[in-house]
């Protein structure tokens, strides 16, 4: 492993980690999708078996999956509507905490389980905090008005794209059966207005934009000698 790579993991690990600490006993927590938060499960298995009593709900198979295997009780949305905290990463972070995810193509469910939590933990490495959301935004989409939708995104000035599978012809398939559509914009000057009129758009599922959540949003930023922690307050006016 080079060092670059070295570093990367290390902060990745380290926010991980705090965020698993920061659960308590008896929470109901949702569990997202992506490579930080593996660190997090990882850091949450070792806290189970010295004793916490949690129930996860994860965000999509593979989280459900790797939950199971480091031995996390898992719950549902129809069981616990409204749980803790919700534990996840994010592929941006700006200064007023609007986030981009979706790189996994989880994110309608991370949303559903980031507005039903109380809180909401964002675990990130240092690169992942930006001045302002420039990458690709994801939009999930029914099959059935992929090219309508396209349409009326490239209204919107961006260049949307299919997302196409990897060791798989043909496009990604989210866990909710739907395609995911990558939106390239040149800028993005209002993240919550771009949300709200993407999620307009009659076949859109939802969009990676995660703009709603400010207030009761903490990110930890990783790093290798300690983490460090973003909240409302903390917002650049």
């Amino acid at each position: 492993m080079d060092e670059k790579a070295r570093t990367l993991t290390a902060e990745k690990t380290a926010a991980g980690f705090r965020a698993a600490d920061m659960v308590e006993n008896d929470m109901v927590i949702g569990l997202g999708t992506g490579s930080t938060v593996f660190y997090m499960i990882e850091r949450l298995s070792a806290r189970i078996r010295d004793g916490l009593r949690v129930s996860g709900i994860p965000t999509s198979y593979q989280t459900a999956i790797r939950a199971r295997e480091y031995g996390i009780p898992l719950t549902t949305l129809d069981d616990c509507p409204v749980i803790d905290l919700a534990i996840d990463g994010a592929d941006e972070v700006d200064p007023h905490l609007n986030l981009i995810k979706g790189r996994g193509a989880a994110h309608t469910r991370e949303k559903c389980v980031a507005a039903a939590a109380f809180r909401f933990i964002v675990v990130v490495d240092e690169q992942k905090v930006v001045p302002r959301l420039s990458a690709p935004v994801p939009v999930e989409v029914i099959p059935f008005a992929v090219r309508p939708v396209m349409n009326q995104l490239r209204e919107f000035g961006c260049l949307p794209k299919i997302r196409e599978g990897v060791k798989k012809d043909g496009p990604v398939i989210t866990d909710n059966g739907n395609f995911i559509i990558d939106c390239s914009f040149t800028e993005i000057p209002n993240p919550a207005n771009l949300e709200t009129t993407i999620a307009r758009i009659p076949g859109v599922v939802e969009s990676g934009l995660f703009c709603g959540f400010t207030e009761k949003t903490t990110v930890i930023v990783g790093n290798e000698k300690d983490c460090r922690i973003i909240t409302s307050t903390d917002i650049v006016p």
